[in-house]
């Protein structure tokens, strides 16, 4: 376990590092995070909002029996029938308690659905903020990119055969680099 532990942490690092030296790509998983929260947030709401339809139609179907029954008690009050009365008076009862917990339930989704709107709320105006903050770093790039072109256009025009002969071995040396990392990695892991 400490074999992987010690590869995972390594990694972690790594990726961290890789991150603060690419702050656009972080910006970009950052946002990516976020319009997945939003997304998932969304769907919570529908199916909160969902929930409570229900809700409300069972409260409703429970309430016309309620009413039903109510009727039925009264009539069975006035033919002098006692024995049904007392009957249809525990049915509407059970039917009151019935509605009283659909009619919590209702309230308790409400509450929940106003909690996940406010969350989308928050959601969204992080992801427009991290947007902003792209933006800002892309256009940073993008000047910095200019300038360096601009202060090398001389230089660089009059040896752009040698240009991509650079990107070339820029590759290659990026390559053996990596390569060289993971052969130091593996030599450590098999201490």
């Amino acid at each position: 376990m400490g074999l992987f532990d010690d590869l995972s942490r390594f990694l972690e690092n790594r990726l961290e590092e890789f991150l603060r030296n690419n702050p656009h790509l972080e910006l970009e998983a950052l946002l990516e995070q976020l319009r997945e929260q939003e997304e998932d947030t969304l769907k919570l709401i529908a199916d909160l909002q969902l929930q409570e339809k229900r809700s409300q139609d069972e409260i409703l179907s429970t309430a016309q029996e309620i009413q039903k029954w109510h009727i039925r008690v009264q009539k069975a009050k006035a033919s002098g029938r006692q024995d049904l009365a007392a009957a249809a008076q525990e049915r509407e009862a059970a039917l009151l308690r019935q509605g009283n917990q659909l009619w919590g339930h209702m309230q308790g989704l409400k509450e929940r659905i106003k909690q996940a709107e406010e969350l989308l709320r928050k959601v969204q105006i992080r992801r427009q903020e991290v947007q902003a903050k792209a933006v800002e770093a892309q256009t940073a790039k993008a000047k910095a990119q200019q300038r360096l072109e601009t202060e090398t256009s001389g230089w660089w025009s009059s040896t752009s055969s040698y240009g991509s002969s650079y990107d070339d071995l820029e590759e290659k040396f990026r390559r053996w680099e990596t390569e060289a990392e993971l052969e130091e990695m593996k030599r450590k892991m098999g201490k």
